[in-house]
């Protein structure tokens, strides 16, 4: 199948991310528009204490409307690899650096109406070693076995998209470190 781009038109630009119409021709020979959000890539980390423990923050977010409870996670800035954005963040949200980082996979966030383009980062031998977080971040650490995260998972208790993912692509690496 051929999908044509004909147009894009930017009708938002912010810090982290733009949306634009773009104007696609498809296979059959009609021409539409959809609306496409520009984001710049970004890492999630699932940090593993040496007792088989997951660090986690607590946040506000605005979507949901309430606190949910996430993997560290970041926007990489101009320039910056994937593996140094995940250095930066491990330290930014949960005041540890992690001596070994190890690329579990990367994803497509929401492909339907964004280009944002995760990667996920196992982070272990950690340390403390804290950074200044954002100042519009107020982040809650919580530290919770691996074997309580899963379950929690499968029960629905916990609701952020970008968590779920990376627990999945983390899960082979979980069980082989702390069976």
């Amino acid at each position: 199948m051929i999908f044509e781009e004909l147009k894009q038109d930017t009708v938002y630009q912010g810090r982290a991310f733009g949306v634009q119409v773009v104007r696609l021709r498809l296979p059959d020979g009609r021409v539409r528009d959809y609306d496409l959000v520009r984001h710049v890539p970004s890492v999630t980390i699932v940090p593993l204490d040496e007792k088989g423990r997951l660090l986690f923050v607590r946040q506000f977010r605005l979507g949901a409307g309430e606190e949910l409870l996430e993997l560290p996670a970041g926007v990489m800035e101009a320039g910056e690899e994937p593996l140094a954005c995940a250095a930066r963040e491990v330290r930014e949200e949960t005041g540890f650096s992690a001596g070994a980082l190890e690329l579990l996979g990367d994803f497509y966030l929401a492909p339907g109406y964004s280009d944002e383009h995760m990667y996920v980062y196992l982070a272990t031998e950690l340390t403390a070693d804290p950074l200044e977080q954002d100042d519009d971040e107020f982040l809650e650490l919580k530290t919770i076995p691996a074997a309580d995260v899963l379950k929690m998972a499968q029960e629905g208790r916990i609701h952020d998209s970008k968590t779920l993912a990376s627990l999945l692509l983390a899960l082979p690496r979980l069980n082989q470190l702390h069976p």
